[in-house]
């Protein structure tokens, strides 16, 4: 299977702002997601982020140390595991996957402020692109949107 793989170039507001609204997306039309993160710490971030990030609602999602990490809608991890069999996998930290032919879809968010962060975003997306995968490229708006470039 060939995963389709979508890079989110942040520019304007961080990553505990911007992914909850995309894992909005993903969680109302009814699809699972793994978001795989470079350290326990930053799972932590957002796992407080997914909880708090509006007034009135909250992203029901677990991560390792959850119980019944098999029933989370949306699961954090710095490993490899799907224990609920997601579709979707989010990659942050500049994180890769062994497994991502197990997935539909592939977010890949990497921080345009951080020039490493650049570099090794436009090395993946040659790698995919080299490998086969179906490719679209957003970038973030000052309002906190996304807007497809080519």
């Amino acid at each position: 299977m060939v995963t389709r793989i979508s890079f989110y170039h942040l520019l304007h507001q961080p990553l505990n702002n911007a992914l909850p609204k995309l894992l909005q997306k993903v969680y109302d039309a009814g699809l699972k997601a793994v978001i795989k993160v470079g350290t326990n710490e930053r799972m932590g971030e957002l796992d407080e982020a997914l909880w708090t990030f509006t007034k009135d609602s909250f992203l029901p999602h677990g991560h390792m140390k959850s119980k019944s990490s098999d029933q989370q809608p949306i699961y954090l991890t710095t490993g490899d595991e799907n224990p609920a069999d997601a579709t979707v996998l989010i990659l942050v930290d500049n994180m890769t996957a062994d497994n991502l032919d197990k997935y539909d879809r592939c977010l890949e968010m990497f921080d345009g402020t951080n020039q490493d962060a650049v570099i090794a975003a436009r090395a993946r997306w040659k790698t995919y692109k080299d490998a086969g995968h179906e490719l679209t490229y957003w970038q973030q708006t000052e309002q906190g949107g996304w807007g497809q470039k080519n």
